[in-house]
C-alpha cells in the first residue's frame, strides 16, 4: 500500500462550535503539511473551493443551506501548491479538486497549471504536480461563470447537460495542456440521448420541452474561440499527473483518448463501482501513461485514530468511536440541517476508527494490497497538535502493522 494525505482546510465549526479564523486555518495547514513531509506521506492533496459558502445561502437555490462556515479556504491551488513546495522537500502536491468550470473556465486554468510547472522547473524541483480536476463540488461555484441553463430546453436537460459541459471543458483543458493549437470548432459536439439520463422521466421531460420525439438533441458549445494555445510551452510535462474527479464512465474513457488521466475515488464509493472502474481503466487508460495500476485511483478515507498515551487500548477505541460520531454528526448536520443516524453509520463504515491495532486491522480488511490510500485526518478537527499526533501515529504505529499484515497475505 501507499499512503497519501488529504487537507480540507475547511473553516467550519467543530462539534464544540469552535471555528478558527483564516490565518489560523492556514497556519494549521502549513505546519501539518510540513509534518506530513517529514513523516513520508506520498502526496499532499489539497481541497479547492470557490466563493463563499455562507454567502451563497442568500441565493434563491442555495446548494448547502445549512452549512456553517466555509467549505474550504483554498481558492487558488497553483499559488498554494508553489508555497507548499517551497516549505517541503519530498512530498508531492495535488489538487482535490480544481473546478475547470469555475475561475474563468478551462483555458485560464490550463495556463495556470502550465505556469506552476514552469516555476517548479526553474527551482530545479523534480517533484510532481497532481492535478485533480472536475466540474466542482457545488454548482454555485460555477454559476457566476455562466454555467447555468441558457433557455428552457437547457433547463430541462440540465441533469445530464452539466456533465456534458464538463466533458467539453475537459477536452479544452487537456488539449491545451497537451500543447495543441485549438479552435472551438475542433471540440466535440454536445449531443444528448436518453442514455445520458439516469432516469426515463428526465429524458421524457426534455422531449416534451423540446416539442418532439427525437433520438438526440444537440446543444451549442459553452466555449467559443478562434485558434488559441497556451504559454508557457516548455513546462515539464513529465511532472504533471492528471486525475479526473468523476465516476462517469463516458468521461473517463473520453479523457483518456487525449492524455493519460487517472481517477479520483470518494470515501463512500461502493466496492462494485471501484472494481468496475479499475476494469474499465485497464482497458482505456492512455498508452502514454503505461499500464493501469490500482494506485492510479487514490482511495479517500476518513481516519479517526486514537493513540493517546494516557489511554489503554480499549479506551482508545471508545474515544476514537466517540470522536468519529461527533465529527460525522457535525458534518451531516451542516449538510442536511438534521442529524440522520443512518447516514452517520454509513459514513463511519467507510472510515478507519480506533486505536493503531484496530485501524491497521480495518485497513487490511478494506483495502487491496496495491491500493493507494488518501488519509484524511483534519475532518472537522481544528486541534492541529492532535491532528499531527494522529498523522505520526499512523506512520509510526499503524503503517508497520499494515505492512506486517501484508507480508503474511502476500
Amino acid at each position: 500500500m501507499e499512503y497519501d494525505i488529504f487537507f480540507s482546510i475547511s473553516q467550519t465549526p467543530d462539534h464544540e462550535g469552535y471555528t478558527p479564523n483564516e490565518e489560523e486555518m492556514f497556519r494549521n495547514y502549513f505546519e501539518q503539511v510540513e509534518c506530513a513531509d517529514r513523516l513520508g506521506f506520498g502526496v499532499a492533496w489539497i481541497a479547492q473551493a470557490h466563493l463563499s459558502t455562507q454567502t451563497q445561502q442568500q441565493n434563491d437555490q442555495p446548494v448547502v443551506p445549512h452549512w456553517k462556515g466555509e467549505v474550504g479556504l483554498c481558492t487558488d491551488f497553483p499559488q498554494l501548491a508553489l508555497e507548499t513546495f517551497q516549505r517541503t522537500s519530498k512530498i508531492d502536491v495535488g489538487s482535490a479538486v480544481i473546478s475547470i468550470l469555475a475561475g474563468g473556465g478551462p483555458i485560464p486554468v490550463a495556463e495556470r497549471i502550465a505556469n506552476t510547472l514552469q516555476f517548479l522547473k526553474l527551482r530545479g524541483d523534480k517533484r510532481k504536480l497532481h492535478v485533480g480536476f472536475s466540474a466542482g463540488r457545488f454548482e454555485f461555484m460555477a454559476r457566476p461563470y455562466g454555467i447555468t441553463p441558457r433557455n428552457e430546453i437547457e433547463k430541462a436537460a440540465w441533469p445530464a447537460l452539466r456533465g456534458q459541459i464538463f466533458m467539453e471543458a475537459g477536452e479544452v483543458f487537456l488539449r491545451l495542456l497537451r500543447g495543441d493549437t485549438l479552435h472551438s470548432d475542433d471540440v466535440k459536439d454536445t449531443v444528448l440521448t436518453k442514455e445520458h439520463f439516469r432516469n426515463k422521466e428526465d429524458w421524457t421531460n426534455l422531449l416534451e420541452t423540446a416539442g418532439g420525439e427525437v433520438e438526440a438533441i444537440s446543444f451549442e458549445r459553452r466555449y467559443e474561440f478562434e485558434e488559441i494555445s497556451i504559454v508557457p510551452t516548455q513546462f515539464p510535462k513529465e511532472q504533471l499527473e492528471l486525475v479526473a474527479g468523476t465516476h462517469d464512465p463516458y468521461a473517463q474513457v473520453f479523457f483518456n483518448q487525449i492524455l493519460p488521466v487517472k481517477v479520483f475515488n470518494l470515501s463512500i464509493t461502493s466496492p462494485d463501482v471501484i472494481e468496475a472502474t479499475h476494469q474499465r481503466m485497464r482497458d482505456c487508460f492512455h498508452q502514454d501513461g503505461g499500464k493501469w495500476e490500482r494506485r492510479d485511483m487514490p482511495r479517500t478515507t476518513f481516519v479517526f485514530l486514537n493513540a493517546e498515551g494516557d489511554l489503554d487500548e480499549e479506551q482508545q477505541n471508545l474515544a476514537a468511536q466517540k470522536e468519529a460520531e461527533l465529527a460525522l454528526g457535525a458534518y451531516w448536520r451542516a449538510l442536511d440541517g438534521t442529524l440522520d443516524p443512518d447516514k452517520v453509520k454509513k459514513a463511519a463504515n467507510n472510515a478507519l476508527i480506533g486505536n493503531p491495532k484496530e485501524v491497521a486491522k480495518q485497513a487490511l480488511e478494506r483495502f487491496h494490497p496495491e491500493d493507494r490510500i488518501m488519509t484524511w485526518f483534519d475532518f472537522f478537527n481544528h486541534d492541529s497538535a492532535r491532528v499531527m499526533r494522529n498523522m505520526e501515529a499512523w506512520m509510526t504505529q499503524v503503517v508497520p502493522l499494515i505492512e506486517k499484515g501484508l507480508e503474511r497475505i502476500l
